[in-house]
């Protein structure tokens, strides 16, 4: 394949990293032989996107990024697999239309929204981004294009939502965008003094409003465990919006790495409370950017840097909705007293599951923080809490993990057999293959 070069691999979180052979085709296709790692923008967290070692080929879908057709009667779009939302926002914004489901990032692409199955704000309303998916066009591993969807090829369509690139090359995804009247979002804050006002709140916000989510204090204790933010949107009305666009805003860059100290407790302990006691006078309504509101922290360019040259793991958990309350405490609880929480946490309400297999999401609450990496101390941290999550029925991310072990994640995914019936079905010999594929299904690395 032409084109090729030696590069350093790594996720979003900067752990692990691998040295491979990277390609960037302007038209996606597999080589004739060998292991192959589909990758998009990079901002899966772990080493779902890292190879598991230099004998793998990373194909980045990035140049492969062109809209191939829309129908305004339905918002159908269809577009090759590396068009990133942030192009799909811009181009599609000003004319009314928005992605129906967004992660925290715009920075990602269609193929690594299908292959993470990645989740919003909305997930309690509407689902999954696989919900929105009508048509796929895989390249299989022995090199047929096949086409699937919910009404075709249905199990391997199923494999493929949430299945982290591990079933075929997509190339091609037809997904539905929603109408909106204005670039504008309505947004309102309230406080929450614990845990239980936090979910509370959560809850009663998710019946009226369609993004709901909240910030949590992640250090604080006591009586404080839990306390923070609550914040839930909407799409403004053009009754209520300015008649012009919001103004875009210009990334700053994080121009080196943090320093250690800036990663203390003492400081993200003063930090957090600081942040709750301005957050909690910012109650009422207000208008805000779209990007303000889904991605605050695509304003911060390589803001992973932050967390120094060694990187950190972002811990994302989902608990189902009767472990509750003292399932949450029980990990913050662990999180506070290991001292290594971080800025962010994040605690938002899950709808139902869907069908496809590995799908993170399922009813009930999910818990997101960083935890700056420190070695093996991190990562027996990890299975602390997984093991509090696998006895409350609940399991982790992987587009987020890279610590989990593998006899704990086959507790916690009880569709995994026929996943893997799926896959060994449509790549017998498992060409693609990653760094969490090699970890957690124990493939040959």
């Amino acid at each position: 394949m032409d084109g090729l070069s030696l590069e350093t691999v790594a996720g979003w979180g900067r752990h692990p990293v691998c040295r491979a052979a990277v390609a960037r085709p302007e038209r996606l296709r597999l080589p004739r032989a060998g292991r192959v790692l589909p990758r998009g923008l990079g901002r899966s967290y772990g080493d779902a996107a890292v190879p598991a070692s230099a004998q793998s080929l990373v194909l980045e879908t990035v140049r492969a990024d062109r809209i191939l057709a829309f129908e305004p009667s339905t918002g159908a779009l269809t577009c090759e697999a590396g068009l990133s939302l942030a192009e799909i926002l811009r181009v599609f914004v000003p004319r009314g239309w928005f992605t129906p489901v967004s992660p925290g990032t715009k920075f990602v692409t269609v193929g690594g929204c299908v292959a993470s199955d990645v989740h919003g704000k909305n997930h309690h309303r509407d689902g999954s981004f696989g919900g929105f998916v009508g048509r796929l066009v895989i390249e299989t591993a022995d090199g047929r294009l096949v086409e699937c969807g919910p009404d075709r090829e249905r199990e391997l369509f199923l494999a493929t939502v949430g299945g982290m690139g591990l079933t075929g090359l997509i190339t091609e995804a037809t997904i539905r965008l929603k109408p909106i009247e204005t670039p504008w979002m309505f947004v309102e804050t309230e406080p929450a003094a614990g845990l239980t006002e936090m979910l509370d709140r959560l809850r009663h916000a998710g019946k009226d409003w369609p993004y709901t989510v909240g910030w949590i204090d992640c250090l604080a204790t006591g009586s404080g465990l839990g306390r923070g933010i609550v914040i839930r949107g909407r799409h403004a009305s053009r009754g209520e919006a300015p008649g012009v666009p919001p103004r875009e805003n210009t990334p700053r860059a994080v121009p080196f790495d943090g320093p250690a100290w800036l990663l203390s407790p003492a400081l993200m302990r003063a930090f957090n409370t600081a942040y709750y006691r301005i957050q909690c006078r910012r109650t009422g309504g207000r208008l805000v950017s779209h990007d303000a509101f889904f991605y605050p922290l695509d304003s911060l360019r390589d803001w992973n840097r932050l967390y120094g040259r060694h990187g950190f793991l972002q811990y994302q958990c989902v608990v189902p909705r009767a472990a509750g309350a003292p399932v949450l405490s029980e990990l913050l609880d662990r999180l506070s007293r290991a001292g290594a929480a971080s800025f962010l946490a994040v605690i938002k309400d899950f709808g139902p599951e869907s069908d496809a297999y590995l799908s993170f999401p399922l009813e009930g609450t999910t818990l997101a923080l960083d935890l700056p990496y420190r070695g093996p101390a991190t990562e027996d941290l990890v299975h602390l809490l997984n093991a509090t999550v696998i006895r409350a029925g609940g399991r982790i991310y992987l587009a987020k993990d890279a610590a989990t072990r593998r006899e704990d994640f086959e507790r916690m995914v009880p569709r995994l057999p026929e996943w893997r019936r799926v896959r060994d079905r449509w790549d017998p010999e498992h060409r693609f293959g990653s760094a969490l594929s090699a970890r957690l299904l124990g493939d040959e690395s």
